[in-house]
């Protein structure tokens, strides 16, 4: 227990650390057996990314990384999109351009494993981006209206709404039918589910037809009234079709017609170049930081350089739910480490003035710290503030590399002032360490 007590700072440190290693990595078994895709009537999703590439392989395990990347550096689909007026809505507004991003969003995240980003842009715009998509899967379930409605034949042999439509839906899925087609199994919400077993009732020897975006899918007979509140979408459908007819479906219907003013797309090839030479860049960036840190502090120079790798790993987990990263990006967290640093060195200059009145190593640390506070606070601050101006007037690029550059710091001034200080001290009693000159 006493060890507990006089530990507890450093055994939270490694609580952390743990945490950082298991949310920017996972692990999974090298043999392990994939899932099959679309057994026979079993439901199948449809990820528009390609499957994702291993970031080390160790023993059995393969380790991937759990940071979220954008274009630039694993390539992928970036879509501008406009918003057409139409007879139904005749003026795009702002609701109508909330509810088309909504939409988007939905369809492009069907999956749960696309990281995709979805933004207005002016007035009657949107831009998707897609990491690791294939553009013609993203272009086929985006611009797809997905309008479904049930009709009924009148008098006079013309298809009529029931005033029963997708939007009715509560779950759709795409199936195997049991043989070589594919079909889109559905389930209505309650009080849908009651009108249409009321519906199917009145059609019973009739046809019951459904359209999509106006298109005759398939008009089958209804042999009886319907009334658990699940049926069938059949037709010449492709394993891709249903599953992006499912996805429109679960997604809803595109308030407005769009099209697209611009396309553009990054093979994952030079993403990956991108990862490489950003890798190398932060890896030699970090070992110079290291050489100069132990050749000029010794002791408490190979302490910081302990620091600082943790710093790393706590800020890419905090980027894990937070960021997703671009070479801008890159380049602010990049930045944020040399600041990092340069917190340690104020923190040291000052511990060795204070040890050079003649204090004992303990006390100079303790004054060190305490004194270099205000300088490294203040200094941290005005980083964030400039931070937080880019971030809300800047876009795009200056936005991103903004965002890395303040949860760094923010992150950083947690590192200098509470790993730093809990590992030298922790170190210092372990080695009974007791001379300034292990200090410089």
């Amino acid at each position: 227990m006493e060890f507990v007590k006089r530990n507890f700072r450093l055994m939270f440190i490694g609580v952390l650390m743990l945490w950082a290693l298991f949310s920017v990595f996972s692990f999974q078994l090298i043999n392990q057996p994939a899932a099959k895709l679309g057994p026979q009537n079993q439901p199948v999703n449809a990820p528009l990314e390609s499957p994702r590439k291993p970031f080390l392989s160790i023993a059995n395990f393969n380790v991937y990384s759990n940071i979220k990347l954008g274009l630039d550096l694993i390539g992928g689909s970036q879509f501008e999109f406009k918003a057409l007026p139409s007879e139904a809505v005749p003026i795009i507004n702002p609701e109508t351009m909330a509810g088309l991003v909504k939409v988007f969003e939905n369809r492009v995240n069907a999956s749960g494993t696309t990281e995709a980003v979805v933004q207005q842009v002016g007035k009657d715009r949107v831009l998707v981006e897609v990491p690791g998509a294939n553009p013609q899967a993203v272009k086929r379930r985006l611009l797809t209206t997905a309008f479904l409605e049930f009709a009924q034949m009148n008098e006079k042999g013309e298809w009529v709404s029931t005033g029963i439509t997708g939007a009715d839906f509560k779950k759709a899925q795409a199936m195997s039918d049991g043989g070589m087609g594919w079909a889109v199994n559905f389930d209505l919400k309650p009080d849908s589910a009651r009108k249409f077993s009321e519906l199917t009732a009145k059609l019973i020897g009739k046809p019951l037809a459904i359209f999509l975006d106006g298109n005759l899918i398939s008009a089958p007979t209804v042999k009886s009234v319907i009334s658990g509140g699940s049926g069938q979408i059949s037709g010449d459908f492709s394993v891709e079709d249903a599953q992006d007819l499912a996805v429109q479906l679960n997604a809803g219907a595109l308030p407005v017609p769009v099209k697209i003013l611009t396309e553009r797309s990054i093979s994952a090839t030079l993403g990956q170049e991108s990862i490489n030479k950003s890798l190398w860049a932060g890896v030699l960036g970090f070992a110079l930081v290291v050489i100069f840190m132990i050749s000029m502090y010794r002791f408490s120079g190979a302490v910081a350089s302990l620091a600082l790798f943790i710093y790393v790993f706590l800020t890419l987990a905090v980027f894990k739910d937070t960021v997703t990263l671009t070479l801008a990006g890159v380049a602010g967290f990049i930045l944020s480490i040399g600041m990092a640093v340069d917190a340690n060195i104020l923190i040291f200059e000052r511990a060795k003035e204070e040890m050079a009145t003649g204090k004992s190593v303990l006390i100079g640390m303790r004054d060190g710290f305490d004194k270099a506070y205000s300088s490294i606070f203040d200094s941290n601050m005005n980083t964030s503030i400039v931070s937080l101006v880019l971030i809300i007037f800047g876009t795009g690029i200056v936005k991103g590399f903004a965002v890395t550059l303040l949860l760094g710091v923010l992150i950083s001034l947690f590192s200098s002032l509470f790993v730093t200080k809990t590992l030298l001290f922790f170190f210092v009693d372990l080695f009974k360490i007791k001379e300034a000159k292990f200090f410089a």
